[in-house]
């Protein structure tokens, strides 16, 4: 498993309170079960499974906080409920559910993600799966529904590559 020394959270001032009050450090978020993080908080059943969701994320290699947060906006909380998925088909429903295309590492990180939750190979990184996209969708495209805009025309990015 990842060190979980570089789990981020997104707590709040409350929560952190929490936590240091019960002596829990971030590291270990994932020791506790929901119920017991609903308690350890002072928090919702909701916001507790997240909490333990985004922190499992960050187990993977090269998943962050973003990425992990990405994967509770699809309504996913646990790595056991990803490892039946296809990282193809994730990307498209991010991009539907977004409703702007993303950058293709995107979907590197969904295929990484997928293969984390099937063999805990904590050897691979999200790159390591760039080469199997590109002949994914070389050979099979991306949806007609696919969205029209960039992620960097919709959130104001500037690109640097000129592209």
């Amino acid at each position: 498993m990842k060190n979980r020394t570089n789990i981020k959270l997104p707590l709040t001032d409350n929560e952190k309170a929490n936590l240091r009050k019960n002596k829990v450090k971030i590291a270990n978020i994932l020791d506790f079960a929901t119920d017991e993080l609903e308690v350890l908080l002072n928090a919702t059943p909701e916001r507790a499974k997240e909490i333990y969701a985004l922190a499992e994320f960050q187990t993977a290699p090269s998943v962050g906080i973003k990425f992990a947060e990405d994967l509770v906006f699809l309504g996913y909380y646990s790595l056991q409920e990803l490892k039946q998925k296809d990282g193809a088909k994730l990307t498209d429903e991010y991009e539907q559910k977004r409703g702007y295309w993303i950058d293709p590492c995107v979907e590197d990180q969904f295929r990484l993600i997928v293969n984390f939750a099937n063999t805990n190979d904590t050897k691979k990184t999200w790159w390591d799966f760039t080469e199997e996209r590109k002949k994914f969708r070389a050979e099979n495209g991306y949806p007609k529904s696919r969205p029209q805009k960039a992620w960097f025309e919709t959130l104001g990015y500037e690109r640097k590559d000129n592209k």
